[in-house]
């Protein structure tokens, strides 16, 4: 569901949230199985906090920008083992 190209994860999952589904578990999974130094990029439709809380609560910390309406991306680092 998700690659990683040059130490970068990018993951636009609007059309997925926009169809009903919640990739939260995916998404974490593959965070937690991700080499260290991985950089992700999420794209969200919405601002994604309980997202937001989950990534912070494995140590990451989450800069948000809202990139227009209806688009915010989470951009992170893995900086440890998880």
């Amino acid at each position: 569901m998700f690659e990683i190209v040059d130490k970068k994860a990018v993951m636009d999952i609007r059309e997925l949230v926009a169809k009903g589904e919640h990739p939260r578990r995916e998404i974490l999974n593959f965070i937690k199985a991700a080499p260290v130094g991985t950089i992700f990029e999420l794209h969200l439709p919405h601002r994604g906090e309980p997202l937001i809380a989950n990534l912070q609560a494995l140590g990451m910390n989450v800069v948000v920008n809202e990139l227009e309406p209806m688009h915010f991306r989470l951009m992170a680092v893995k900086l440890n083992e998880l």
